[in-house]
């Protein structure tokens, strides 16, 4: 690389560094590891709020002791939790095992009929508005490499993204403990200091959890951290007033 051409790569990089729109893309680029975290953070956080308070809530409206909302909350809070991480575990892995099997299958029909696999992979190209010489040597240039090969008979045949370092576990266990550490918020008033007042405490905790968990979702999304969290609160908050007036139905009902 000559001295001019040097000189206009630096420009290049000085001019892309500093333009906000360049600083966007790379600043969301490196919100991706987390990014990919934030569906079973929100969910489980989610979920393990709505259930706990849902349970306070039914509680309260039939006029139950605070230490069975107590028993009720934590039992809760625990089996479901460890039940939604594991089915979220479970899920992700059936996703791999599913890809992986898919991968193998097109592997095999490469070795054993490649021809066939040779024109579908024309016919991708023809999709793509390929046509003529520069079709025939994307065909060329994509079945001369296995692995470029079957990544793009699996993206673009079956529709399949993978990430090799997506790990199932790890979203099992954020979403566990999301379910656990925000599940405890509409518990804590009946924790540390039951009373008459607890169910109002209760409600404040679960309602000011749910929007601050909502709020999060603009260190990564686009979604301004009002509308985020007014948006869990507004869910959560419909799923507790059904909750307590089925509670308080249902004590009528049977009293």
């Amino acid at each position: 690389m000559g001295k001019k051409e040097e000189e206009a790569l630096k420009r290049k990089e000085r001019y892309l560094h500093t333009h906000p729109e360049y600083q966007r893309q790379e600043a969301l680029l490196h919100q991706h590891t987390a990014g990919r975290y934030i569906g079973d953070l929100v969910y489980g956080a989610n979920d393990g709020i709505i259930t706990t308070f849902a349970i306070v809530a039914g509680a309260a409206g039939a006029a139950l002791p605070a230490s069975v909302v107590i028993i009720l909350g934590v039992a809760n809070i625990l089996a479901d939790g460890i039940s939604m991480g594991a089915s979220n575990f479970l899920g992700g892995k059936s996703e791999q095992d599913f890809a992986r099997a898919q991968r193998e299958k097109e592997s095999w029909e490469i070795d054993h009929l490649r021809e066939l696999e040779i024109e579908e992979i024309r016919e991708i190209f023809i999709r793509k508005g390929f046509q003529g010489k520069e079709l025939e040597s994307a065909v060329k240039v994509v079945t001369s490499n296995r692995k470029v090969w079957l990544d793009t008979m699996m993206k673009d045949e079956l529709g399949i993204m993978e990430d090799p370092s997506d790990e199932p576990k790890k979203h099992g266990l954020v979403t566990f403990a999301a379910f656990v550490v925000a599940g405890f918020f509409p518990l804590l008033p009946y924790l540390v200091s039951p009373g008459p007042s607890s169910f109002l405490f209760s409600t404040i905790a679960g309602a000011a959890t749910l929007f601050v968990v909502g709020a999060l979702r603009t260190l990564i999304t686009t979604v301004s951290w009002f509308r985020g969290g007014l948006e869990m609160l507004l869910v959560g908050g419909a799923a507790a007033a059904v909750a307590y007036f089925v509670g308080a139905f249902v004590e009528n009902l049977v009293s």
